[in-house]
């Protein structure tokens, strides 16, 4: 199917509030997500992801445009995700920590495991999040039909993923057909992140703190691609030591601009804008 050219459009669309940050974004759809690129996809997911930190009413507004003419909040004890739906697609998106919900902070610092559903362990804190939302997001995927897909960012990150495994795993839910998670934490132990095979793309951001931990020495492990921003914030794929090395780069140059990039490189407004400027660059658009 072709792309129309409003759809290939990338001018920014804006929801605002009085003395508010604008919300800005670039994506628009109207045919099955399936038909984007890769990269055109880790754009949506990105925007939706960073559209999740938003009221509800800002989201939807913001989601209408995009092309979801449905949004449903979920919040439960602080855990929150949205549903977004059209025509052709659902997308359960999971909302990142939030520094002044105690209930995020008690789940990224709850490091110890507990025995995941399907094999392996999983960090306790972010299953409880999962648990959570779980019961609200599952009402409305046993009788969907159309293509699911689940994304968010940090804490977000590792909701999505623990709920998409479990989504996979369950005969009542739609199956997802894929994966996108920007700046996640690792979230189980290596038979945990082995069980499942789903399309995982996995964003990190050169320095990003959030990426690095909890730790390999606990036991835990990635999973899904790897899709590394280097420090100029352009997707490359590394071996070890040139990362070390990229790394190491991007720290210095953070420090001479007096920041410490392993914290502003977790960002999710990072993460769009760096994506952005690769869909333009695939895509061959030029800044007006």
């Amino acid at each position: 199917m072709t792309i129309s050219e409003k759809e290939n459009d990338l001018t920014a669309q804006v929801v605002s509030d009085p003395n508010e940050v604008p919300l800005v974004f670039h994506s628009h759809i109207n045919t099955n997500i399936s038909n984007y690129s890769l990269l055109r996809k880790s754009l949506l997911f990105a925007e939706l992801s960073m559209i999740a930190y938003n009221d509800p009413n800002e989201a939807e507004r913001a989601v209408n445009l995009i092309g979801f003419p449905v949004s449903i909040f979920f919040d439960y004890d602080g855990a929150q995700g949205y549903f977004f739906e059209n025509d052709h697609d659902a997308v359960v998106v999971c909302r990142g920590t939030e520094p002044h919900e105690w209930n995020d902070i008690h789940a990224d610092a709850n490091v110890g495991t507990v025995l995941a559903e399907t094999t392996g362990r999983v960090h306790r804190g972010f299953k409880q999040e999962a648990d959570d939302l779980w019961p609200m997001v599952e009402k409305h995927l046993q009788v969907l039909d159309k293509t699911l897909w689940f994304t968010g960012h940090s804490l977000g990150a590792a909701m999505a993923t623990i709920c998409s495994y479990r989504c996979h795993n369950s005969d009542e839910c739609a199956n997802p057909v894929e994966l996108y998670t920007y700046g996640s934490p690792r979230v189980g132990n290596k038979s945990y992140v082995n069980y499942l095979n789903l399309n995982h793309y996995r964003w990190v951001n050169n320095n990003d703190i959030v990426t690095r931990v909890p730790p390999v020495w606990m036991g835990y492990r990635h999973t899904g691609t790897e899709m590394y921003l280097n420090r100029n914030g352009m997707l490359r794929s590394l071996n070890y030591g040139a990362k070390r090395f990229d790394r190491w780069h991007g720290f210095l140059r953070g420090l001479r601009k007096f920041r410490i990039d392993h914290f502003s490189d977790h960002s999710v407004h990072a993460y769009v804008t760096h994506i952005l400027k690769a869909v333009k660059k695939e895509e061959g658009i030029l800044d007006k």
